[in-house]
């Protein structure tokens, strides 16, 4: 019941101070992504595994992190000086095009599923772990409304690092409840590895 109230709050809390942003042009977004897909592909389904697919992300996600690495709020140095000089223009195009695109699906390690489905669907109510459905929706497929991204087809180790930064303080989400921090920080080492791989075979 705690983390369902946790999670109901977090969830009211981001829609009720969504910000309203700039109409993408996603034409426009192909064209200033010149840059990005030496990273991230052409299509935004990037092929070294510690860079994060953005093929068919929430428009509106996206642009709150292109927010987070220009202000420092998310701290990765290479994205910062990347992101540097966009206007709010350009970060509404660059996301309007990448959420226009499809993901990649990957698979899932056999040997894992079982624990990470577990993790992802119920949660450990032994050691306090939130299920990562509750936000991220049945198929992980994200909620849109809230800026909950979708994590279908992402790979696993970008997964597993971002789980790994969040229990470690290394990553701050927005969520001035933190959830994501709470929920990494309660999980074990074989959860996260599983959840992260279980996420990069789901669709």
């Amino acid at each position: 019941m705690k983390n369902y109230l946790l999670l109901t709050t977090s969830l009211l809390v981001s829609i009720a101070f969504a910000p309203v942003q700039a109409e993408g042009d996603p034409e426009a977004g192909k064209t200033k992504s010149a840059s990005c897909a030496a990273c991230h592909g052409v299509d935004g389904n990037s092929v070294n595994p510690e860079w994060p697919k953005l093929g068919g992300q929430h428009a509106g996600y996206l642009v709150q992190q292109l927010e987070y690495f220009a202000d420092g709020e998310r701290d990765n140095e290479v994205m910062k000086g990347m992101v540097a000089n966009l206007t709010e223009q350009d970060r509404a195009d660059l996301a309007a095009y990448f959420s226009s695109q499809e993901v990649a699906y990957g698979t899932a390690d056999p040997e894992l599923v079982e624990l990470g489905e577990r993790i992802y669907r119920g949660g450990n109510a032994e050691s306090g772990v939130a299920q990562c459905m509750g936000c991220h929706g049945r198929n992980s497929t994200g909620n849109p409304p809230a800026n909950y991204p979708a994590l279908h087809g992402q790979h696993a180790k970008y997964v597993e690092n971002q789980l790994h930064g969040f229990a470690e303080g290394n990553r701050i989400n927005e969520n001035s409840i933190k959830m994501m921090q709470i929920t990494a920080s309660r999980m074990t080492n074989k959860e996260i590895r599983a959840v992260a791989s279980y996420i990069q075979g789901l669709h």
